[in-house]
């Protein structure tokens, strides 16, 4: 899948805030010359910037229908937001309805897939319109035989506390400033949102549990392609409770020679508990860092080589001192990627590769 030149108007409903709108927030931070707005009754009259912190002055808008028509007219919509329960509520089929009817595209993560909706499908086909479910696997997936392990570019898996901690968006910065280094650098999507960013990649939760890590390494395998360095993005943790399994199974099959630890500074517990009370307290970071060690070693001997966090929610002080303790804990270097200068990690991604690259030759 390729992302073309689309115009977006990204449908957020009553979850448009800086933790409830994953997708829509990381669209707006690293596409937002293609936003023409964010459809969120609650936050209406206000600019992204206004909610997260950054995205400048795209509006944010309570009318779906108008703002259909911001900035020339959108040309698709796409589903910032994941509904209660993983179903569309009646609200939303009436919206994208209405766009599909207007020609525009809808691009979505849900797990519930659009394209087989009994009245939206139909309509989409008869207009000649695409519905893109991004969480849809691929066909013929393999079993993982362990074949990531022979590509001769430098792997790196990100690795976390939590879900939602921001592995993703460390690794697009880490990317992007690898490049600006001269270092031929991919980033390989994993989930939905950088499916959209990057324009390919696997759905990995979606995925048979059998073949999560066959889709692992075929995404390092096609990641390494004219590659020195493959960033592979994580999703979920080892510790938790729900998403452990999908965890384990990139780990296994993206067979990574690195791992970056990724953490929110402030957040004690585990985070997603469907309502109820946190009862699975994170571990120190030294403790996290053996996990992860420990659970590769069978397939791959892989280190964690440096700590990314998430400091969004602390003052400048509070955010350094976090940085400069997780250092001072685990004895690697630590930045948060998108507050900080990424030079500690990038520079030992490069080390790393630079190692690599010498006992292959």
């Amino acid at each position: 899948m390729t992302r073309p030149d689309h115009r977006f108007l990204i449908l957020a409903d009553d979850q448009f805030d800086p933790l409830t709108s994953k997708t829509a927030n990381s669209c707006v931070r690293y596409f937002p010359e293609r936003i023409v707005g964010v459809f969120d009754r609650r936050h209406a009259g206000k600019t992204v910037q206004d909610v997260l912190g950054f995205g400048g002055d795209i509006p944010v808008v309570g009318d779906f229908t108008k703002g259909l028509a911001l900035g020339g007219g959108a040309t698709a919509v796409l589903i910032g937001i994941a509904p209660a329960g993983g179903q569309l509520p009646d609200e939303w089929r009436a919206w994208l309805k209405t766009a599909i009817e207007q020609g525009l595209e809808v691009w979505s993560g849900l797990h519930t897939f659009i394209g087989d909706d009994p009245e939206l499908g139909p309509i989409a086909k008869k207009t000649g319109v695409r519905i893109l479910d991004a969480r849809k696997p691929p066909a013929h997936l393999p079993i993982a035989d362990g074949r990531a392990a022979e590509v001769p570019a430098l792997t790196v898996l990100a690795v976390g506390s939590d879900c939602n901690v921001g592995k993703m968006t460390a690794q697009l910065q880490l990317r992007d400033a690898l490049v600006k280094k001269g270092r031929r650098t991919s980033f390989v999507a994993t989930g939905q949102t950088g499916i959209f960013i990057e324009g390919w990649g696997i759905a990995v939760d979606a995925v048979v549990a059998d073949f999560i890590a066959g889709a692992a390494e075929s995404l390092v395998l096609q990641g390494a392609k004219d590659h020195d360095i493959v960033l592979v993005e994580g999703q979920g943790s080892l510790i938790h409770p729900g998403y452990s399994g999908v965890t384990l199974g990139l780990l296994h099959g993206s067979c990574p020679d690195a791992m970056i630890l990724c953490h929110q500074s402030s957040r004690d517990f585990i985070g997603d508990y469907h309502g109820r009370a946190p009862w699975v307290r994170i571990p120190p970071l030294p403790e996290l860092i053996r996990i992860y060690e420990d659970a590769a070693r069978p397939v791959r001997q892989s280190k964690v080589i440096a700590v990314c966090l998430n400091t969004f929610d602390l003052d400048e002080r509070a955010a350094r001192d976090a940085v400069e303790r997780a250092t001072k804990e685990t004895g690697l270097p630590a930045t948060d990627p998108v507050r900080f200068d990424p030079a500690p990690v990038v520079d030992a991604m490069i080390a790393a590769a630079d190692e690599k690259k010498k006992h292959k030759h």
